[in-house]
């Protein structure tokens, strides 16, 4: 039985993206929205993190980086940003078309509405308010690629049209997927894991209150539904990024504490300047 689901197709002319990606099929960047800065992924004991400024909205933007559509199922804190549900691969996503680029700026309200994703208080995220604290501090992006549409045979028509046609087979239905509203296009720095990774532990103590995603402005963002059916059950890739406060990732030296760089050794530390050998005393 093929593995089918409503998408959702983001409404918005694409944008071009010429950063590199480290894996084959989707980008994906985490952008500051009020700076416009994308924020720097930091690799960190087999996972990426990136440091997000208390207040600030932000947008994940994916690049689809293949040649045909694929669909991009997307969680933040461990809910789903289309649906709202506890976040799982056979949900509502968005779908990209061949090389397109978007930003997903917020939870989806309706067709034409998002609620914009802000870096807040893990007491405040829209996951801790809904009675779902487990999986604050986590974006993820499990990427499928469609099956291909099936030839179906019909009889020759009079007016020498062709006997075949393209089009998904006759039991396809549809399921959520969504194509929303780009904001301003960013530099894309590719953050990801090919496959699920385990939340690596640290001993050292947050600082201060760990940051979730809050359930910020309303603002409009199009988005229509269309059908996609995904090539397999499993996601083919699945990419996972984890934020918090710069400060947090100090205090679990994830990024080093500024102005706490090693000095620079100097190979000739006692001839700081050019000269000629001096002579001896007397």
């Amino acid at each position: 039985m093929k593995n089918m689901m409503l998408c959702l197709i983001l409404i918005s002319a694409a944008t071009g993206c010429d950063a590199r990606g480290l894996f084959r099929i989707a980008d994906v960047s985490i952008i500051d929205r009020d700076s416009g800065v994308t924020l720097a992924p930091h690799y960190y004991r087999g996972e990426y993190w990136v440091a997000g400024t208390p207040g600030a909205r932000y947008a994940i933007e994916i690049r689809n980086r293949l040649g045909e559509r694929l669909l991009a199922v997307t969680s933040v804190d461990g809910v789903n940003v289309v649906s709202g549900e506890n976040a799982a691969w056979n949900q509502a996503g968005y779908v990209f078309s061949a090389g397109e680029s978007y930003q997903i700026t917020g939870w989806r309200k309706s067709n034409a509405e998002v609620a914009a994703f802000t870096f807040t208080d893990a007491s405040n995220s829209y996951a801790e308010r809904t009675g779902r604290p487990g999986n604050i501090g986590v974006i993820g992006v499990a990427v499928f690629r469609e099956r291909p549409p099936e030839p179906v045979y019909t009889s020759p028509s009079i007016g020498g049209q062709t006997p075949y046609r393209e089009g998904a087979a006759a039991d396809t239905a549809q399921a959520p997927s969504m194509r929303a509203q780009s904001e301003v296009p960013a530099p894309s720095a590719m953050a990801r894991s090919a496959a699920p990774a385990t939340a690596a532990g640290s001993s050292v103590q947050a600082l201060t209150e760990p940051l979730g995603t809050g359930h910020g402005e309303r603002e409009y963002s199009y988005a229509q539904r269309t059908n996609f059916v995904r090539l397999r059950p499993s996601p083919d890739e699945i990419i996972r990024i984890r934020y918090d406060s710069l400060e947090n990732l100090e205090a679990m030296g994830i990024i080093a504490r500024r102005g706490s760089e090693a000095p620079k050794p100097n190979p000739f530390p006692a001839a700081p300047s050019p000269g000629y050998v001096p002579d001896p005393p007397g």
